[in-house]
């Protein structure tokens, strides 16, 4: 038996990037910082960390057509471990393989609905069920 269970939540650094693949399956990938505060002492002090994040299918090009730089998100998938060759050495990259993207509302944003990439309903704070229009 294994875990492997990721939640994040962030602000994307720059743009979704979305590529095909040859099949013509949708690949999007997002880098996220994700934003610690804790107190040493009687010092505040700030960490950020940036995770690179996968979304496939449909997930992936609703996250490509309405996020972008500065956009939060939480999202929630799985840890994946990518290894190749290069110059004889063995490299290796660890990223998040996303199951499903929240979108989070932006400042400033008069909407009280939150949107979910996954196509799943969420309820708003107003208590109404709200999703995808496509």
């Amino acid at each position: 038996m294994s875990l492997n269970s990721v939640n994040m939540m962030g602000n994307l650094t720059r743009d979704p990037e979305m590529k095909y693949t040859p099949t013509g399956k949708a690949v999007c990938n997002l880098s996220i910082a994700n934003n610690r505060v804790y107190t040493k002492g009687s010092e505040k002090v700030s960490e950020v960390s940036y995770f690179d994040v996968e979304v496939w299918g449909a997930t992936a090009e609703n996250c490509s057509k309405y996020l972008s730089k500065g956009s939060g998100v939480i999202v929630e998938g799985r840890l994946k471990q990518d290894r190749w060759e290069k110059d004889g050495k063995t490299q290796s990259r660890v990223r998040i393989s996303a199951n499903s993207v929240h979108f989070m509302p932006r400042k400033g944003d008069d909407s009280s609905s939150q949107q979910s990439s996954s196509g799943d309903s969420v309820k708003s704070q107003a208590g109404e069920s709200v999703g995808w229009d496509e």
